[in-house]
């Protein structure tokens, strides 16, 4: 299944969520591929599906938070679990080269694909003159 999203998050909201702790997430692998004109990030994230993922990019720091469908069992038993159902939660610090308002994200199977276009350089100045 085949999902693309990238919702937008309330600037403001009356309900207050708990506060999560470090140890309510754990931090998925990824790896980070820089291409020419943006950079591709690749994030882990087995069983989340596409309505699971929040991606948040705020100044330099880009956020995603990818939360587990939980299903409670009529005969769940206490077993060292809570680890294992734990959600993921990534914070990367970028730098400020990138637009976040025009980046894209699909998950598949667990593998979360977020692509992050780089910012036009606006500052470059006119090109240098060769000197003979």
């Amino acid at each position: 299944m085949k999902s693309t999203m990238i919702p937008t998050l309330p600037t403001r909201s009356r309900y207050v969520a708990p506060a999560e702790t470090s140890e309510t997430f754990r931090q998925p692998a990824y790896d980070c591929q820089e291409l020419r004109d943006a950079m591709k990030l690749t994030v882990y994230v087995p069983g989340v599906e596409g309505s699971g993922v929040e991606i948040e990019g705020r100044g330099a720091d880009l956020t995603v938070v990818a939360r587990k469908a939980h299903f409670v069992r009529v005969n769940f038993h206490a077993l060292a679990l809570e680890k294992v159902q734990r959600d993921y939660r990534l914070r990367l610090r970028l730098g400020t080269g990138f637009d976040y308002s025009r980046m894209a994200a699909e998950i598949t199977s667990g593998v979360l694909t977020v692509t992050l276009p780089k910012r036009a350089r606006e500052n470059a100045g006119p090109p240098l003159r060769r000197l003979a």
